[in-house]
């Protein structure tokens, strides 16, 4: 069930690649029911049955939010994960707009201080 989501995150991120630094390593994994996107290590974006969700500061995250955006929680009675956001489905159809929110987002998790617990 999650190697759809997996094959879609990986072509998203080719198409998106180039605007990642030279040294940055992305890799894509199997997530919960889906797949998820690294740089560096560190988790910064994932595609599952709930949608596109990326690591943002709050402002932005904010501003996707007022935009149609919804808070990521990955199942119904588990926690809203509060550093991310599920973009509006018409931010898909922007792929200039799409690519530069993931290359905010991988800022955002390298940024970030390291986990104590996985994301």
């Amino acid at each position: 069930m999650a190697k759809p989501y997996l094959d879609d995150l990986e072509q998203l991120l080719d198409r998106v690649a180039p605007a990642f630094g030279a040294g940055d390593v992305v890799a894509c994994r199997h997530f919960f029911s889906g797949a998820a996107a690294y740089v560096n290590g560190g988790i910064f974006m994932s595609l599952t049955p709930v949608g596109l969700a990326l690591k943002l500061p709050e402002a932005r995250r904010e501003e996707l939010m007022a935009a149609g955006g919804k808070a990521l929680r990955y199942f119904p009675k588990a926690p809203i994960k509060t550093a991310y956001v599920v973009l509006p489905g018409e931010i898909m159809d922007q792929p200039a707009t799409l690519a530069g929110l993931i290359v905010e987002s991988a800022a955002c998790a390298m940024s970030a201080p390291p986990s104590k617990k996985p994301d």
